[in-house]
């Protein structure tokens, strides 16, 4: 057996999917399923229940997936030891992360870290939040970079920083000519929203109904970019992270409204799965995430 059989292994049983592990480790399905025949004629046991439609391990494969996370967990520390021994700082960093962090946040930090460390590299996917966590949970990123993170039994959470959420209208608004508002003011206005699954959204209802305002989105994206160009036409006022509307400000095709008395808040952090050891890369990448922003 060797350490890429117990990996293949272990990301089957974490993610119960034959394609999700093929695609984990950059192999066909075939290859997973010719994979764990060949470890259940190495131990000469039977680890997957074939007689069930769901995925099901078997008593002996449920004995042999708990020492396989204890041997790559073993790997995975003697590795880091030895980099760290020698004091390199090298590899890859797998980051999942959400559009609005992903474009507007990260790059900074991303450029700093990669002039200081350039034999890294990172790696970086937009996804939704929830498939972010799931990323996450099935290791098939080493870190997550979140809004609103809920704390979990299996997650790790690092805050890192807060930014700030805002009103943004179109210069063709009614309300555009102010800079400040009363809350109160919102009522009767169109506003766009993030889809409902999704925090940002979630933290947005919440505020209106803090506010006593019933406001019913006319129109829900997945993603700020997009929600960004339906205000620009003057489609409906948004909440937005402050961070994501900079360049249409100072460009003036958005116009960034605060309310009066309410500074809404919005908290980041890294997350990544417990238990999980991290490269030397990692350690240094979470460092400076969480030291100072970025000049």
């Amino acid at each position: 057996m060797h350490i890429e059989n117990f990996k293949i292994f272990s990301d089957l049983v974490d993610s119960q999917s034959f394609s999700r592990a093929a695609k984990l480790n950059g192999i066909t399905q075939s290859a997973v399923s010719q994979q764990l025949r060949a470890m259940e004629k190495h131990f000469n046991v039977l680890i997957v229940d074939r007689s069930q439609k769901q995925f099901r391990l078997t008593r002996e494969g449920e004995r042999l997936y708990e020492s396989t996370k204890e041997i790559l967990h073993l790997y995975d520390q003697v590795a880091c030891e030895l980099q760290e021994m020698k004091k390199v700082i090298s590899g890859t960093i797998h980051i999942s992360t959400i559009y609005s962090i992903g474009l507007h946040e990260l790059p900074p930090f991303v450029k700093r870290f990669l002039v200081e460390y350039p034999t890294v590299n990172i790696r970086i996917e937009y996804r939704r939040s929830n498939l972010v966590i799931e990323d996450v949970l099935h290791n098939a990123v080493d870190l997550g970079i979140v809004a609103y993170p809920t704390k979990t039994r299996q997650i790790e959470i690092i805050p890192f920083t807060e930014d700030q959420l805002v009103v943004i209208c179109s210069p063709n608004h009614p309300l555009a000519s102010k800079h400040e508002i009363d809350p109160s003011e919102l009522a009767g206005h169109k506003f766009i929203g993030f889809d409902q699954d999704i925090p940002t959204r979630k933290a947005t209802d919440q505020i209106f109904r803090d506010l006593k305002i019933d406001l019913e989105p006319v129109m829900e994206f997945d993603n700020v970019e997009t929600l960004k160009r339906a205000v620009e036409i003057d489609a409906g006022m948004a909440f937005v992270p402050e961070a994501t509307i900079r360049q249409e400000v100072e460009q003036g095709t958005l116009i960034k409204l605060r309310l009066k008395g309410r500074r809404i808040s919005r908290p980041l952090a890294i997350v990544h799965r417990k238990g999980r050891v991290l490269t030397p890369a990692m350690k240094k990448f979470i460092q400076m995430m969480t030291e100072k922003e970025p000049s």
